[in-house]
């Protein structure tokens, strides 16, 4: 079975790596040490201990092996060639309601999922909002349903 490929920027590969790297070389050691200590204690609290430090071991080998399917799935996002259409990574200025004057704007970077912080701005290619800008072109107005109903954008801008 193949994956889908996973988006990122350089920054973004960076820290996934850093992220496994850590997992892998600081995080399970602790766990897999402080299970062994909690194993050859004998009473029933530790007994507790041990099943949480289990738990946190078992979530921590899924995210190392979530993170190294990642790894072996990247595609980086590279810089668009088109500098007017919004493709992936770039950087973009939308306008709310899709008015040519008035509309609250909005800044955004269309990054893969693993990057996704919409918070800080920046939104993924499989979001709603996100999937509907990749491929249109400043001035253009999108259209994007979400579960509130549908919102229209104008894009202002588009830079890498």
């Amino acid at each position: 079975m193949t994956e889908k490929p996973t988006y990122v920027t350089a920054r973004g590969l960076a820290d996934l790596q850093n992220e496994l790297a850590l997992l892998r070389e600081v995080k399970r050691p602790e766990l897999v040490e402080q299970l062994q200590e909690t194993q050859e204690d004998g009473d029933w609290l530790d007994r507790a201990e041990w099943l949480l430090v289990q738990n946190d071991l078992a979530f921590i080998d899924g995210r190392i092996r979530e993170l190294e399917i990642m790894l072996d799935n990247i595609q980086l996002i590279q810089p668009g060639e088109d500098a007017a259409r919004v493709e992936l990574g770039d950087t973009v200025v939308i306008q709310s309601n899709g008015q040519a004057v008035g509309g609250e704007l909005e800044k955004y970077t269309v990054v893969g999922v693993p990057e996704a912080k919409p918070e800080a701005g920046y939104i993924s290619n499989e979001c709603p909002l996100g999937r509907a800008l990749l491929g249109h072109r400043v001035g253009e107005l999108v259209t994007v349903t979400t579960p509130e109903g549908e919102a229209h954008y104008r894009i202002v801008a588009v830079g890498a």
